[in-house]
């Protein structure tokens, strides 16, 4: 089985079940390490319904899907924040096509997108105990930086040369 990458809408059926799905992992991972329970349904619709991914459309973002032997597996998102920096958003493949290389397939498909958008760097933020993540950025050539955002649930922040 082959990886493809394509452009799709961000709000499209695969955009949005793949979204739903990200969220659903992390939000869950989040409340089990730091509450001991999964996220709340009705919360989990809010959150949705309050981040469509609108800013992941061109002309100024784009949403890549990875498909695996042609079934969505993963997702990237990236937006334009000033002519020179992107930010890399929703970077997920789903837990039973992890350890195949979508991942890495992903990522550099989204900076690719960045580039095509004019940027020359991209960021990104993530937390603690989305350890993967941050190994995968780190072997990616991202390099830590400091704080970039103000989103309360960042924990790490990233920059690469997009050069």
């Amino acid at each position: 089985m082959t990886w493809t990458v394509t452009p799709e809408p961000y709000d499209s059926p695969v955009a949005a079940a793949l979204w739903r799905a990200y969220y659903t992992e992390v939000s869950d991972r989040w409340y089990l390490l730091y509450e001991g329970r999964r996220t709340d349904p009705d919360e989990l619709e809010r959150e949705i319904a309050a981040q469509p991914g609108a800013d992941l459309a061109p002309p100024r973002g784009e949403l890549l899907v990875a498909r695996y032997g042609g079934e969505p597996a993963g997702t990237a998102g990236v937006r334009l924040l000033d002519g020179a920096t992107a930010e890399l958003k929703r970077a997920f493949v789903q837990p039973s096509m992890r350890g195949r290389g979508g991942a890495p397939l992903l990522v550099g498909a989204a900076e690719d997108a960045a580039r095509a958008l004019g940027a020359t760097r991209m960021i990104l933020d993530t937390r603690s105990d989305l350890v993967e993540a941050r190994v995968l950025y780190g072997r990616l050539g991202y390099a830590e930086t400091e704080r970039h955002n103000d989103d309360p649930y960042a924990e790490h922040w990233f920059t690469k040369r997009l050069v």
